[in-house]
């Protein structure tokens, strides 16, 4: 069988035996754990388009110099030659022993973009110039490290739904010094992020009841005390946010008041419709967790198989949007 037909057969059959030779060819290892050391044999390089058309030239050069006997034209020729490649040793340098760690900072709602910095080590002396990350969903980021330093990229990922995010196979790559030539290499790290459910737009406030019976306490107003500034938080109320602060430059500040004592409210899922579907009633819930919040009530919060104990503060509502973010998914 002729090569062209092996490859009609791999795609009709699926593509596996072509995702197989790709996956060896280019050393893919799936999910890798934190930091990914980039070794000889995970480095790839090819001229770019810059670097093919630089050898055309040269063999313009070449052609010439041969023709017209120029002494000058063969030492002009060779001596590009070997800038070029010599470029090839810098541009794999620059990459070698480097060791990579991605990692998700901040939090996200379903619908938003996920921020993960990529952090370069460089555990040599020489320094490392314009090594850049990339995401088949966003712009490429690059940075230098310099010698025995670190570098940071950041990378914005979309989160199209609640659950666990992983950023996925990415590539590290510089085109260092002369960008004749693109080295790179594939980095698929293990770390995911939360991504949490979008809450509901409009608030719908939760039933009442006692706590004692295991349905809502009225949800507290939190206005009796002011407690201080916070920072800004996607969801807070607009009529909390100190627009003094803001006036001052000191950014977007929401206001923290003090709740009655010994109110406690419980988020049920069962307190939720049945109607609003899965997707809908998990909003819902992130919506109350949210609205609590920033009255800085205690509150606690009850799932299909899962209890989170009553509690306040920021620590208690990333606890129940992460609760509502897993609930369903495989741990």
């Amino acid at each position: 069988m002729n090569v062209i037909g092996a490859v009609r057969q791999a795609a009709g059959s699926g593509g596996r035996p072509w995702r197989t030779f790709a996956d060896w060819l280019f050393n893919r290892r799936g999910r890798e754990p934190a930091p990914v050391r980039l070794t000889q044999r995970r480095i790839f390089l090819l001229p770019t388009r810059h670097g093919l058309f630089f050898a055309l030239v040269l063999l313009v050069m070449l052609g010439g110099s041969i023709n017209y006997a120029l002494s000058l034209g063969f030492v002009l020729t060779f001596l590009l030659a070997s800038m070029a490649v010599v470029s090839i040793v810098h541009a794999f340098r620059n990459l070698a022993g480097l060791e990579v760690s991605i990692a998700p900072a901040g939090r996200a709602f379903a619908g938003e973009t996920m921020r993960f910095d990529a952090t370069f080590v460089n555990p040599r002396r020489l320094p490392r110039y314009s090594v850049g990350i990339t995401h088949p969903a966003g712009p490429a980021q690059s940075t230098d490290c310099p010698g025995l330093g670190t570098g940071v990229c950041m990378l914005r990922i979309p989160a199209p739904a609640r659950g666990r995010l992983f950023p996925g196979r990415l590539t590290v790559f510089t085109r260092h010094p002369l960008g004749l030539f693109y080295a790179w290499s594939y980095v698929e790290p293990d770390h995911a992020a939360v991504i949490y459910p979008r809450p509901e737009a409009v608030a719908v406030a939760p039933s009442g009841g006692g706590e004692g019976d295991g349905q809502h306490a009225a949800l507290p107003e939190g206005q009796d005390d002011f407690a201080g500034l916070r920072r800004w938080h996607q969801g807070d109320s607009p009529q909390r946010i100190a627009w003094k602060a803001v006036a001052r430059g000191q950014g977007l500040l929401t206001k923290q008041f003090v709740a009655e004592a010994g109110a406690i409210t419980w988020f049920d899922w069962n307190d939720t419709p049945v109607s609003l579907g899965d997707e809908g009633r998990l909003s819902r819930l992130a919506r109350w967790v949210i609205d609590a919040d920033a009255a800085g009530a205690a509150f606690g919060l009850r799932l299909p198989g899962q209890v989170l104990a009553p509690a306040s503060g920021e620590a208690q509502r990333d606890a129940a949007l992460e609760a509502l973010a897993l609930h369903g998914s495989p741990r």
